[in-house]
């Protein structure tokens, strides 16, 4: 079974930055589509970021520009640099793996494995 663990999770002021970190157990995630997801207190689940096994990139509008997806295959570990903070970017964000390749965003219904998720609190 696989198992995805997130963590890097923290609470900092508007502009600052933090690197979530994804590690699964089970498997390896050069072999998997990979994804970035978050959910605010009373909305809907957001896809925020992808990757591909081949390292092409998707992302949501609300985040390009600021966010990074990445995926170091020797670590076997995914993560998402986040710059430039902003309040409403407070949520839990979880990784989720894919079977399947070249989802881009907005195909939550392909990820089959999910993790427990990481806070993530923005601060004005």
């Amino acid at each position: 079974a696989v198992t995805l663990v997130e963590s890097g999770g923290n609470s900092v002021q508007a502009g600052g930055s933090l690197r979530l970190s994804c590690v699964p157990s089970g498997g390896r995630i050069g072999s998997w589509g990979m994804g970035w997801f978050r959910q605010a207190p009373g909305k809907e689940r957001e896809g925020i970021a992808a990757i591909d096994p081949d390292g092409t990139t998707s992302y949501a509008s609300s985040v390009k520009g600021r966010f990074t997806i990445s995926q170091d295959n020797a670590k076997n570990t995914l993560y998402l640099q986040m710059n430039d903070l902003k309040p409403e970017d407070t949520a839990i964000y979880y990784c989720a793996s894919s079977p399947l390749e070249g989802l881009g965003l907005g195909n939550d219904w392909a990820y089959n494995h999910w993790g427990q998720g990481t806070q993530v609190t923005v601060s004005s």
